[in-house]
């Protein structure tokens, strides 16, 4: 992860905040604390999917030593730091699954197929793991275009998960059922609001608490385009009750709102903690903090309003952006003129949409620079073209990978 700089003033306080949350959100230590308490009887196969699958199967890896038969880690582009001793690495598309992703599947199904009843299987488990560990029971080129199409509605993350694991042979508790004889155990850094188990990747390893009747239900709501043979993976149920598994959340997005908080008061603010299910859409939360700051405007304290969760996008235009930075862009016009007031949105994974930035920045200046620069925010949104507003007035935050993955930190800082 690259640190923010920590510069002076509003923008200061803000990185100070980011590089906080971010820092105390990391795997590693949370993974050797699960591993230190749980028991791993046998032969332990590791596989790894997600985000932060490279962290967390490093700490993994230091902290079994020569315990630790081999392994699969499968993660996003540009993820994996090294290689790790006796771990098959590969890098693979997110957020719509590629052939990389396919083919890292195959090896970790091809890994834990031949176990026995005495071996275990410990699966490390965040955020991306949907896309990135994917074997399709339907052509690839299918699932991608399902997968786009979820992307561009404006589902939910639990939504989206619900249409692809019934699509999956590893999701919706699939993938246990392939480990089997074999004991499972889950390690998992949650990016779903609430902690569902059956969500976070798609619960590759967890009991599918959706039906297929919801699962039909939410392709009629979006008007799926789907084959024949897609249709009728959506009317199989996926398994109920798995006997071999035992899960275990070791971070989420409430982790990171303390943290965010904790670092906001020893900056001098008072930290209010808003929520951490933000899911409407990326403006609306925009809009909304920014009403915030207006109503708060002649405050004579510094405060910080702090919101963790996932927005969502709606696809209008063919722009470059990121629901974080498009929060941010939606901020500006209503806080235009507000002096120590910003709006700051962050992926806690260090990508936001396929960009190379975290998220977006605005404070009261910004609309005036977009201005200056002949930019409409309008018409940005109506393009999803944030990143390169963002860009033009200096309001991207960029971190590159964090290494952990506990959905997206949103705040209001309003300093006196």
């Amino acid at each position: 992860m690259r640190t923010l700089t920590e510069t002076v003033g509003l923008r200061g306080d803000a990185h100070r905040i980011i590089n906080r949350a971010l820092r105390d959100a990391l795997p590693d230590e949370a993974v050797r604390r699960a591993l230190s308490r749980l028991s791993l009887p046998g032969r332990v196969t590791l596989i790894a999917v997600g985000k932060a699958a490279w962290s967390m199967a490093a700490a993994a890896r230091e902290a079994l030593g020569d315990r630790l038969a081999r392994g699969v880690v499968i993660t996003k582009y540009d993820h994996a730091r090294a290689p790790l001793p006796g771990l098959d690495i590969f890098e693979a598309g997110h957020p719509v699954p590629d052939e990389n992703s396919f083919r890292a599947t195959r090896a970790a199904i091809d890994i834990v197929r031949p176990l026995g009843a005495e071996d275990t299987v410990l699966f490390l488990v965040s955020g991306g793991g949907s896309a990135l560990f994917e074997q399709p029971l339907i052509p690839p080129e299918e699932l991608q275009d399902i997968t786009r199409q979820l992307l561009a509605c404006g589902a939910d993350i639990t939504e989206i998960n619900a249409i692809r694991k019934r699509l999956s042979a590893v999701k919706g508790g699939r993938f246990a059922e392939l480990c089997a004889p074999a004991r499972v155990v889950s390690v998992i850094l949650s990016d779903v609001l609430g902690d569902r188990l059956d969500a976070i990747a798609s619960g590759p390893a967890a009991p599918d608490g959706c039906t297929r009747d919801e699962a039909l239900a939410i392709a009629a709501k979006y008007d799926l385009k789907l084959s024949d043979a897609a249709r009728g993976c959506l009317a199989v149920e996926t398994p109920k009750a798995l006997d071999n598994v035992e899960n275990h959340i070791i971070g989420s997005v409430r982790g990171l709102c303390a943290s965010a908080a904790e670092c906001a008061e020893a900056l001098g603010y008072r930290p209010l903690v808003l929520t951490d299910r933000l899911c409407c859409t990326a403006r609306d939360a925009g809009s909304f903090l920014a009403s915030m700051a207006q109503y708060h405007a002649q405050t004579r304290e510094s405060l910080a309003f702090i919101c963790g969760g996932e927005t969502v996008v709606r696809l209008t235009g063919a722009g470059m952006g990121g629901r974080n930075q498009e929060l941010a862009i939606a901020a500006a016009p209503e806080i235009a003129g507000l002096e120590q007031t910003c709006v700051f949105s962050v992926g806690s994974d260090g990508t936001d949409g396929p960009t190379d930035a975290a998220g977006g920045y605005a404070d009261g200046g910004t609309l005036a620079r977009l201005r200056a620069q002949g930019i409409s925010v309008d018409a940005v949104l109506a393009d999803n073209d944030a990143y390169h507003a963002l860009k033009a007035c200096g309001g991207l935050i960029v971190t590159g990978p964090t290494g952990t993955n506990v959905n997206d930190l949103s705040a209001l800082l309003i300093r006196r």
